[in-house]
């Protein structure tokens, strides 16, 4: 498969999985995080904000990998 189109694909799916994140990470932050003190809200709301990344670098790695002469 050619970069282009894995990063084609790589970003729909990315776009997907935030789509599918930010919900539920906004869903966890009203029912728990603001019932927690001012200092771990903080923390909690900086790891959310960071924490999408790590299940998509495995996706980024995939789509920034060089094309393979021969490649179809």
């Amino acid at each position: 498969m050619r970069r282009r189109t894995r990063t084609l694909l790589g970003t729909i799916g990315m776009l997907a999985f935030v789509a599918l994140y930010a919900p539920l990470a906004m869903a966890l932050a009203d029912s728990r995080i603001s019932q927690t003190p001012p200092a771990v809200q903080a923390v909690l709301y900086a790891f959310l904000g960071i924490a999408w990344i790590f299940p998509l670098m495995p996706l980024i790695r995939w789509m920034e990998r060089k094309d393979v002469d021969g490649e179809s």
